[in-house]
């Protein structure tokens, strides 16, 4: 799955390059990662309404659809995203399927078991691609935001200027298009660190 920004047209601070809207985009995402550490108190109950009010913090001093589904499909390189109707029907499946994994945890579970965790939950939401843009970007704070519920720093899967980690996060990605998780949930088992 690709990297894909708005036209510059289609935002509401009237930037004009995709270098402005990246860097917006980035604060937005920072903003929120602060909000997560700061003002959220854990453990918080999983929903649709939370991804939702997360891709509107991040985003919606950008654009004015920031936390609504999309409406049409995206192009996300060779991957197809389901039908824009599917969307919600879609997602509230998988946060009461988060929600189940989560109980059926124990009380103090591995890292192993977390990771599994925000593997599944991490590629559903990268696969139903609910934004119109964004998703990538919403998927790393929500797997953050339960990181944090477990006791865990931040996953960084790749960052931007390393090329490498991120091939093998897209692949990783790829793979669990194919019902195998283990190379995401690995990447995730990498960067799980507890929090100081």
């Amino acid at each position: 799955m690709g990297h894909y920004t708005d036209a510059p047209e289609d935002n509401l601070l009237g930037l004009t390059s995709k270098e402005s809207l990246n860097e917006q985009e980035a604060l937005g995402v920072a903003t929120v990662e602060r909000y997560l550490l700061e003002e959220v108190d854990y453990p918080v109950e999983f929903s649709v309404a939370l991804v939702q009010e997360l891709h509107r913090r991040a985003f919606g001093h950008l654009y004015d659809w920031a936390g609504q589904w999309r409406r049409t499909v995206p192009n996300v390189g060779a991957y197809v995203p389901p039908a824009a109707e599917r969307v919600p029907q879609l997602l509230y499946e998988w946060a009461d399927e988060v929600r189940h994994r989560q109980q059926q945890l124990p009380l103090k579970p591995t890292a192993a078991q977390v990771a599994e965790l925000l593997a599944y939950t991490h590629h559903r939401l990268v696969a139903i691609h609910p934004f119109t843009n964004g998703n990538g970007r919403t998927a790393r704070l929500v797997t953050d935001l339960l990181a944090y519920s477990y006791g865990y720093q931040a996953v960084v899967l790749y960052q931007r200027t390393h090329g490498e980690a991120r091939t093998q996060y897209l692949a990783a990605i790829r793979q669990a298009d194919d019902y195998e998780l283990r190379p995401l949930q690995q990447l995730i088992s990498a960067q799980l660190r507890p929090l100081a």
